[in-house]
């Protein structure tokens, strides 16, 4: 029978892992408790980091619907759960591992699809949620822009089309 106390961890890992966009498996091994600090903070507000046990967070994964992490669980773990934007913590991952060597992103899920170790970093080199809706909008503003250029365009080309043939009739007309 399970005890009490790893029946309640395993329930608190599996709703983090259901409540959050996305989740980062690590190896810390070699990092010291003062870089795991600042890991923490590099990870942004929107992103918890927590050292689990294994088999325990394989049983909550599992029971959150997260399968594709099974053969992850190995050596010493720790998951970055990342309610906000994830490209965010994804950065502050990958900033912190190029100074930091002995942190190895193992893998990850978003959205309930499963993240190989270079599809995180690849995610880390996007530009941030707001930037990205900000050129979106950029361009659409742009878009408007053009087809209000267009249809202005038109109502004045015709007119200047008309005056030109009145100008030749007229030319026509006095010329008889």
């Amino acid at each position: 029978m399970a005890r009490p106390d790893k029946a309640a961890a395993v329930a608190e890992l599996a709703d983090q892992f259901r409540s959050s966009n996305a989740a980062v498996l690590t190896e810390y091994r070699g990092l010291t408790v003062a870089q795991l600090k600042t890991l923490r903070r590099s990870l942004g507000e929107n992103a918890q980091y927590a050292v689990v046990k294994n088999t325990l967070t394989k049983i909550a994964a599992n029971e959150a619907g997260i399968t594709s992490l099974d053969d992850q669980f190995s050596g010493p773990t720790a998951v970055a759960f990342i309610t906000g934007d994830p490209v965010e913590s994804a950065k502050g991952l990958r900033d912190f591992a190029k100074d930091n060597p002995n942190l190895i992103i193992k893998a990850g899920v978003l959205d309930g699809k499963a993240l190989s170790a270079d599809e995180i970093k690849k995610l880390a080199d996007l530009e941030s949620r707001e930037v990205l809706l900000a050129k979106l909008a950029g361009a659409f503003k742009g878009k408007q822009s053009q087809a209000a250029q267009l249809f202005q365009a038109l109502p004045s080309k015709l007119v200047r089309t008309v005056d030109a043939l009145r100008a030749k009739q007229a030319e026509q007309g006095g010329a008889e």
